[in-house]
């Protein structure tokens, strides 16, 4: 029986970052991997549903479509004329192929490089015996047992179903299917008008599909400030075309191979929504069933999330969780830090993640990001501060960019001027906000952003206008 000082269950970012920083610090590391994901050879690909059904292939689609969009509109404002432009989506899906492939290989070749082993199977607890924890390997081979003295459940998160639409990945998909479209269809029903339906639903519809988003909530983007989620409203439905409607009840999903017809209610009437194909994107579900969690008495909540502290302990000694299958936001990044802080807690070190300060992109065009509080959080917490919001517009690179969509808004506390959050809604604001990120981190003020020399001309100097403007002394707007 091989014998470890850590076993990883589960190797997308969460616990691939988990397992290699563990073995950084000096300890025997294994992580599990199920055959979920494989390559052409037959081998597990490791990065979970981020780097093979997730984050990395939808930001490559999301690129490719927005090329072909600026091709056939924005480039006439440069004086670049194009004529003819055709989309080839198979070569469209096979570059995004080929760079999931790149970055699940570089993972297994980050493993041999730090020594981490790899174990292909689905991990379950089957007990203990003294202080190591007994994990069952069940694999295509047949099974194994590893014992371990920590074990660090990063198992994930599957995509929610609808109760009666089963999904065939064909004519109604979850972010597996939609992903790999052959073709473009010309009508594409979106149920959920979240991250994912709203990224997802960018891509087809730039190229070419008439694209209707249904959402169960009576608000847009509730979880973002609401002066970004009014600005984006605007422009994704207006100036992009895509058909959201909100506070719908849905009453009927009827699929067939010519298409699906969907009956729903709004709060004015009963309508029917014929498309071609149907995304369903309404959140996502921790992985723990066949985890074996009983068998220990390893405790879930009422979600079927692993219940934890703040330092990603479980309530068994020596057992850990982290990633989307606890709680917080299911975000990549975020399991990142989790792995990386319960690597460092195991090997004695003082590892530590900041709920306060993750930040949230979404990828659309124009992008979405913030981090902290929003207005509305502040003011439901009678909370006294002050606003700094700056449009692009007024800033020389995006004016050069030909897109001054979008502004930078900051929030800092009256009282001592620290900053209490950040909302982007603009080009690159995935990138903009790692400055707030940083800012918070340190407890800086809008006096200290407002201080700090910002290159010129770079979209970066809206964040800097923005800090000026919380004093009401912005000097370019």
């Amino acid at each position: 029986m091989k014998e470890f000082d850590v076993v990883v269950i589960g190797a997308g970012p969460a616990g691939y970052v988990a397992a290699i920083r563990a073995a950084q610090l000096g300890l025997k590391s294994a992580c599990i991997e199920s055959e979920s994901y494989a390559d052409p050879k037959g081998q597990v690909r490791l990065g979970g549903t981020c780097l093979n059904v997730g984050c990395i292939p939808s930001k490559a689609l999301l690129q490719s479509s927005e090329l072909y969009e600026q091709a056939n509109h924005s480039f006439r404002m440069h004086g670049i004329g194009v004529e003819g432009v055709s989309m080839d989506v198979a070569t469209m899906l096979r570059r995004k192929d080929n760079i999931v492939s790149q970055l699940t290989t570089g993972i297994r070749g980050l493993f041999k490089k730090n020594k981490v082993t790899l174990l292909p199977g689905r991990g379950r607890f089957v007990g203990r015996e003294g202080d190591r924890w007994m994990v069952e390997v069940s694999g295509k081979d047949g099974d194994e047992l590893v014992a371990a003295t920590h074990v660090v459940v990063a198992t994930g998160s599957s995509a929610r179903h609808l109760d009666g639409v089963p999904v065939d990945n064909h004519i109604v998909c979850d972010n597996i299917g939609a992903l790999s479209f052959e073709s473009v269809p010309r009508r594409l029903g979106i149920i959920g008008a979240g991250v994912i339906g709203l990224e997802l639903g960018s891509v087809w519809k730039r190229l070419g599909a008439e694209v209707t988003i249904l959402e169960v909530a009576p608000d847009f983007l509730a979880a973002a400030d609401q002066a970004i989620a009014k600005e984006a409203w605007k422009v994704f439905t207006a100036g992009q075309g895509l058909d959201i409607r909100l506070g719908v009840k849905i009453n009927s999903v009827v699929a067939a191979e010519a298409g699906v017809r969907i009956e729903y209610d709004t709060a004015d009437e009963s309508q029917v929504l014929e498309i071609d194909r149907l995304i369903v994107s309404v959140g996502r579900a921790p992985n723990t069933t066949g985890l074996g969690a009983e068998a220990i008495g390893l405790q879930l909540d009422a979600r079927g999330r692993i219940e934890v502290d703040v330092q990603c302990r479980t309530n068994l000694e020596n057992i850990w969780a982290v990633g989307d299958v606890v709680r917080g936001p299911m975000l990549a990044h975020k399991g990142m830090e989790e792995g990386v802080m319960v690597a460092e807690l195991m090997a004695g070190q003082a590892g530590h993640i900041d709920m306060n300060t993750i930040p949230w992109v979404i990828y659309t065009h124009p992008e979405i990001a913030w981090v902290g509080k929003t207005e509305q959080q502040l003011k439901n917490e009678g909370a006294e501060y002050k606003v700094g919001q700056i449009p692009f517009a007024a800033n020389g690179r995006a004016l050069g960019q030909g897109d001054t969509t979008g502004f930078v808004k900051m929030l800092a506390c009256a009282k001592t001027d620290r900053i209490l959050g950040m909302h982007v809604f603009g080009n690159h604001a995935s990138e903009l906000i790692a400055e707030a990120v940083v800012a918070m981190e340190f407890g800086a003020s809008s006096e200290d952003i407002a201080r700090i020399c910002h290159a010129h001309p770079t979209l970066s100097e809206a964040v800097h206008e923005a800090a000026l403007a919380i004093d009401k002394r912005a000097l370019h707007f």
